[in-house]
């Protein structure tokens, strides 16, 4: 019998099925993922279009201006300056002792002469002090008179060797004392008289009452403290000084005699003719420009202290002029203002006085500009 090799039957080893908790897994790690990526996706939109947001906001923060270039005006053939009219002399009057106002005699306008009588004050505590010190002296007068007699008697006896030395030095020192207490009374009854006699106010020089600050039964203070200190004001208006500050660049060619034209506009078409009376001798560092004072006359009283009046100079300007329109201009506490833009797109505000021919000035700058502000220019005509 044939053997035969049994053959065991080979069997393959089939995949395993995917159970439910396994799909499960994957199911949820899928959902996880897609849920990161949105969530990445909508962080990033959102940051996106807040970044744009953000950056156009602070776009539009930045205020559009239109610039224009300052005019060149012609060249002049005189130097003509701005300037502020003085009085050649201006004082205050105080009083110089206390009391009531009893009158006064000269108002706002008036023309006074030196020692002309302005007001009277009544001054009773002065008054009662004045009686009380002339009794003094007259009570120290009779002691005087009495240690006198009393110590010539004393010396008298002495020189027979009636009394004793002693006796005779304090009838002696009685009579010194009595002589300092009549000096002492008499200089306090001097006092009080020149207290006395400032209840009358005088012109201290010629002129023109300006001010008057006070009236009948006004309390007056001695000295310039407390209410209604000064009485009156006093100006003298002829001649009358003219200040004018010129620029550094022609300082050399302002000399003392020169001559000047003064224009006001409130006198149009009168010139008033003076010379240069003195200057500064020394530029300010703050404004660049060399004081001068010219002295003009004024007999008929055209000219009035605080008025503006333009100077004209016989000498050509040396400087390049440049003229911009009014509403160009901010008009602060430090002076008026120019808004530049500069080359970095910022404003910087400038005096007037030193602008160029370069400066982009801003037109119809708001009062909000301030030093160093971005803003964005448009040339004055130009297609934004």
């Amino acid at each position: 019998m044939d053997h035969q090799t049994a053959l065991e039957p080979q069997t393959e080893t089939a995949p395993r099925p995917t159970t439910p908790h396994k799909r499960a897994r994957y199911l949820a790690l899928t959902i996880v993922v897609l849920l990161i990526a949105a969530a990445v996706v909508g962080f990033s939109s959102r940051f996106g279009e807040r970044h744009a947001l953000a950056k156009e906001t602070e776009e539009l923060a930045v205020p559009n201006v239109v610039v224009i270039q300052p005019k060149v005006e012609p060249a002049q053939q005189e130097l003509v300056l701005p300037s502020s009219l003085q009085a050649f002399t201006e004082s205050p009057i105080y009083a110089r002792t206390t009391g009531y106002l009893a009158h006064w005699y000269k108002d706002i306008g008036s023309k006074v002469t030196k020692g002309q009588l302005l007001a009277d004050i009544e001054t009773p505590e002065v008054d009662q002090e004045l009686s009380q010190a002339r009794a003094v002296r007259s009570q120290a007068e009779a002691q005087l008179g009495l240690a006198k007699s009393s110590a010539e008697r004393w010396e008298t006896l002495r020189k027979m060797d009636a009394v004793a030395q002693q006796e005779t030095d304090e009838r002696s020192s009685g009579y010194t004392q009595g002589q300092a207490a009549l000096a002492s009374a008499t200089a306090n009854v001097r006092r009080l008289e020149q207290l006395e006699s400032f209840k009358h106010i005088y012109a201290p020089f010629a002129g023109t009452i300006i001010r008057r600050n006070t009236d009948v039964g006004a309390l007056i203070n001695a000295g310039n403290s407390g209410n209604n200190q000064e009485l009156f004001v006093i100006a003298q208006i002829s001649p009358i000084r003219v200040y004018v500050d010129v620029p550094e660049i022609n300082a050399a060619s302002i000399h003392r005699g020169l001559a000047a034209e003064i224009e006001l506009p409130a006198v149009p078409g009168q010139h008033f003719s003076g010379n240069v009376a003195r200057t500064a001798d020394a530029i300010d560092p703050a404004t660049r420009t060399l004081r001068t004072e010219i002295d003009v006359p004024n007999r008929d009283g055209k000219l009035y202290p605080g008025s503006y009046a333009q100077v004209h100079f016989g000498v050509k300007a040396a400087t390049a002029r440049y003229s911009v329109p009014v509403n160009a201009l901010l008009f602060r506490a430090e002076g008026p203002r120019a808004a530049v833009v500069g080359a970095d797109g910022k404003v910087h505000l400038k005096p007037v006085v030193i602008l160029d021919g370069s400066d982009s000035i801003i037109l119809n700058p708001s009062d909000a500009l301030e030093e160093g502000q971005p803003v964005h220019a448009t040339r004055e005509g130009s297609k934004s």
